[in-house]
């Protein structure tokens, strides 16, 4: 028995496989772009913030990481209408596939952040920065670039998992 791949029917569907392309890189960019930030809101939160933030943030952390995406993905999409509020397909992907990338981003930054030497936070003390200076323009943008192989794999596993919304 020979099988041939028909290329011919992947062309006859060839718009609908370039819209489903763009829909995917879409969501994930935007996810990306917001979960990511997240990460970082949550990744300062657990290294350098109040007690009862890094307790709350730890806590979103740990619930997100253990279970799995499509329970996420289902809360969003049909526990948050229960509870009146109402959202398109699309949004309701964006939401679940943020908060479950700013989960696994807030711990990989956090890595990043606490790899940072002590050392920077001395001399950036000692030119007079405050703490968000210190944060945004020393601290962080070494600790990004250590971590971001770590981020963009997250980005594509995200991506991959917009497959099941």
């Amino acid at each position: 028995m020979r099988i041939e791949f028909d290329f011919m029917a992947v062309l006859e569907q060839w718009p609908l496989l370039a819209t489903g392309v763009a829909w995917t890189l879409g969501l994930t960019a935007v996810s990306a772009l917001l979960g990511v930030a997240v990460g970082v809101a949550c990744g300062w939160a657990r290294s350098h913030g109040p007690v009862w933030l890094r307790w709350v943030v730890g806590t979103y952390v740990e619930l997100i990481r253990n279970t799995p995406f499509i329970v996420q993905l289902f809360f969003v999409f049909f526990g948050l209408p229960a509870a009146g509020v109402k959202l398109t397909p699309e949004i309701a992907s964006v939401i679940a596939m943020v908060i479950n990338l700013g989960a696994y981003a807030a711990e990989i930054v956090r890595a990043g952040i606490e790899a940072t030497p002590k050392g920077q936070y001395e001399a950036a003390a000692s030119l007079a920065l405050t703490r968000a200076q210190t944060f945004f323009h020393v601290v962080l943008p070494p600790a990004l670039r250590k971590v971001w192989p770590a981020l963009t794999s997250q980005i594509i596993i995200v991506m991959l998992g917009s497959a099941v919304c």
